[in-house]
């Protein structure tokens, strides 16, 4: 049988350190994210012929000249792509520690953010409940039956008196 209680809990501070720590590895991740999705969806939309396409429609309008490319430079796109993820890494992480430090000087003036949190409490049955049930205890009142390998264990029943 479990039992739930509500606690209050305040988050007061947060460690600069941490949050450094912590943010670097999220955006960090997220960074190559983003560049391994933006290599495969220009690997998509050249294979489907979409940049030759906008090209000749540029031309068609006379925004180019004849023989112009303007995505024939895909290494230099992917380098712009590499540069700006590395450049968005670093400053989403320098965001979330001074977001941390902001943090750190507003709780100090109104107190930090209150959690409610449920605790659950597992109340495992003791040992002695297990070789001594409560003295209500009869097979026909809604008691669970011992299991038959714990049936010879003796139960907590009125001492006999022996006279002779």
């Amino acid at each position: 049988m479990a039992t739930v209680r509500r606690v209050r809990r305040i988050i007061r501070k947060i460690d600069p350190w941490t949050a450094l720590k912590v943010s670097s590895v999220v955006w960090a991740v997220l960074a190559l994210a983003l560049v391994l999705g933006g290599i495969i969806f220009w690997s998509v939309l050249e294979r489907a012929g979409i940049p030759q396409n906008m090209t000749d429609f540029m031309v068609e309008i006379t925004l180019l000249d004849e023989g112009a490319q303007p995505f024939a430079n895909v290494e230099q796109f992917f380098r712009v792509m590499v540069f700006g993820s590395v450049v968005w890494w670093v400053t989403m992480t320098g965001a979330t520690v001074a977001g941390a430090i902001v943090y750190n000087l507003v709780s100090d003036v109104v107190g930090g953010l209150e959690l409610v949190v449920l605790e659950e409490t597992l109340n495992p049955v003791a040992p002695s409940q297990v070789l001594h049930p409560p003295s209500d205890y009869a097979p026909g009142n809604g008691a669970v039956t011992p299991p038959p390998d714990q049936a010879d264990i003796p139960t907590q029943e009125s001492p006999r008196v022996h006279t002779s």
